[in-house]
C-alpha cells in the first residue's frame, strides 16, 4: 500500500516511470515562468525583510539581484543593442567622413586665399617697380 502512495499506481506495477514521454511543449515554458515567479517572490520577501530590519542592505541586495540576472539578461540585451550599436557606428563613420570633406574644403579655401593674397602682394611690388623712376644713365 505504501507503493500506491508513492508512485500513484494502485496495482503496484509502477516503477516510478510513466509510460508516456514527457511533453516538450507548454510545460517547459510554464516551468521557466514558474521559476522566474518563484525567484521574484523570493527576492520580494527578502527585500521586505531587509527593509523592515535594515534599510542599508537594499543597495547590496539590488547589486546581488543584478549579478544574478546578468547572465540571463545579457544575451537578450546584447541581441537587442547590436542593431543600435551598428547604426551608431555607421552614423559616426558617416559623420567623420563628412567632417573630413568639410576640413579638406576649408583647407583648399584657405590655400586659395593665401595664393590670392600672395599674388596681390607680388602685383603691388611689380607696380611700384614700374612707377619708380629709373636712375639716369651715362
Amino acid at each position: 500500500m505504501a507503493k500506491h502512495k508513492l508512485d500513484g499506481h494502485p496495482d503496484g506495477a509502477g516503477n516510478g516511470h510513466h509510460g508516456a514521454a514527457p511533453a516538450d511543449g507548454p510545460d517547459e515554458a510554464e516551468s521557466g515562468s514558474d521559476e522566474l515567479l518563484a525567484t521574484a517572490a523570493t527576492v520580494g520577501v527578502v527585500a521586505v525583510g531587509a527593509l523592515v530590519f535594515e534599510a542599508a542592505l537594499i543597495p547590496g541586495m539590488i547589486l546581488g539581484v543584478a549579478a544574478m540576472l546578468a547572465p540571463k539578461a545579457l544575451p537578450m540585451i546584447g541581441s537587442a543593442v547590436n542593431p543600435l550599436l551598428k547604426s551608431t557606428v555607421r552614423g559616426a563613420y558617416r559623420l567623420s567622413e563628412k567632417a573630413r570633406e568639410v576640413a579638406a574644403e576649408m583647407q583648399e579655401h584657405v590655400h586659395d586665399i593665401v595664393a590670392e593674397v600672395k599674388s596681390e602682394g607680388e602685383a603691388k611690388v611689380d607696380a611700384r617697380q614700374e612707377r619708380a623712376p629709373s636712375p639716369p644713365g651715362p
